[in-house]
């Protein structure tokens, strides 16, 4: 089993969706570092389910640190969160009688753990367990904010709904990170929102597509093949339940061109080298180039709906048909964003503690 990333910083997470906590561990963090509750509440509240394009299943998210944290500041020593389960009812999971939900890890689970997993809610490999990434993550992300180094996620697709790209991307960043619903059109924000209603009316879900972008990281860290920025972002990405596909700068969109329309051209700007195209998302040979690092993630829709569907009874291996019952989100994407945000924090802190050392997020 494997429920750990990184090196210099590791992240272990642990939990089941129905069992009483879920956490997460964080070791390697640097001594000193602020913890503000403030910070971290409003990074788990961005994650929360809201309204009719959530979940109605709403937890508190009432976390305890159990070790790591000291007079407000990291010690330097494992850092330990904590966060009970309180709103469960696992009696709705009892009545599928072990039909595998369709797009869930419940076949595959069973697979690998021979069946003593917890099932409930998907046990380990529910999004509940998000919420110890996010904050977690809240913690990287302070320390980065401290050095200059911002992270933002907005809804760039949802349905046949497309936002506009990021701009002014400090400003725009600052602005998604007061948002609950986080599209940079407000015009566009509500035919989303609309979108995913009417896909919750229909018993159905739906999906899009995330972008984010980090920003203020200097040039030089990564590395040119295994661990390059790229290969390290897309490991943890694609630890996000419901990421299915991850694309750096202009990826996909235009690498079917010429490479003069591909190539971002270098220029001197007050003694700084600048590319003035960011095809590439900030990424050179592996390597960051000082540019801010541009992602777009895949995101599927949501995997339980309450339309009838075919499926197994995985106890007798017959056919069988299933309308999951329960509490579902007709979209994740609005609440993935802040967990991207959180994933991206602790792969970047990994990446500088290791091109710079520990100290470097506590040093003036």
């Amino acid at each position: 089993m494997k429920n750990t990333f990184g090196q210099s910083l590791q992240t272990t997470i642990f939990g089941e969706s129905h069992g009483p906590y879920i956490g997460v561990v964080l070791d390697g963090l640097a001594p000193g570092i602020e913890v503000n509750d403030d910070f971290i509440k409003e990074k788990l509240a961005l994650r929360r389910p809201a309204g009719a394009i959530s979940t109605a299943r709403v937890e508190a998210d009432e976390y305890t640190f159990a070790s790591g944290v000291f007079n407000g500041k990291t010690t330097g020593t494992p850092l330990c969160i904590l966060i009970p389960n309180t709103n469960t009812r696992s009696a709705d999971y009892d009545k599928a009688g072990r039909v595998a939900r369709p797009g869930h890890a419940d076949y595959t689970a069973m697979c690998k753990y021979h069946g003593f997993e917890d099932y409930r809610g998907g046990g380990h490999f529910s999004g509940r367990i998000t919420a110890a990434i996010v904050a977690g993550g809240a913690i990287a992300m302070s320390a980065l904010e401290k050095k200059g180094i911002l992270i933002g996620t907005h809804i760039y697709k949802l349905s046949d709904l497309t936002d506009r790209e990021f701009s002014d991307i400090k400003n725009d960043i600052s602005a998604l990170n007061k948002k609950s619903f986080a599209v940079l059109d407000e015009e566009v924000a509500e035919k989303m929102i609309k979108a995913i209603e009417d896909a919750a009316k229909d018993a159905d879900s739906v999906g899009g597509v995330l972008e984010t972008a980090i920003t203020g990281l200097p040039a030089g860290v990564g590395e040119p093949w295994f661990d390059s920025v790229e290969s390290i972002l897309s490991h943890v990405l694609f630890s996000v339940p419901g990421i299915k596909g991850v694309q750096f700068g202009a990826g996909f969109d235009k690498v079917c061109e010429r490479g003069s329309n591909f190539n971002d051209a270098f220029r001197n700007e007050d003694g700084k080298v600048v590319t003035a195209t960011n095809n590439n998302g900030g990424i050179n040979g592996g390597i960051t180039n000082g540019m801010p690092v541009i992602i777009k993630c895949a995101v599927k829709p949501t995997p339980s709906i309450y339309k009838e569907q075919q499926s197994v009874n995985l106890n007798t291996l017959e056919n069988a048909d299933i309308a999951i019952e329960g509490r579902h989100d007709p979209a994740i994407i609005h609440r993935a964003r802040v967990v991207v945000d959180s994933v991206c924090a602790l792969a970047v802190y990994d990446m500088l503690a290791a091109r710079f050392g520990t100290d470097y997020f506590t040093q003036e």
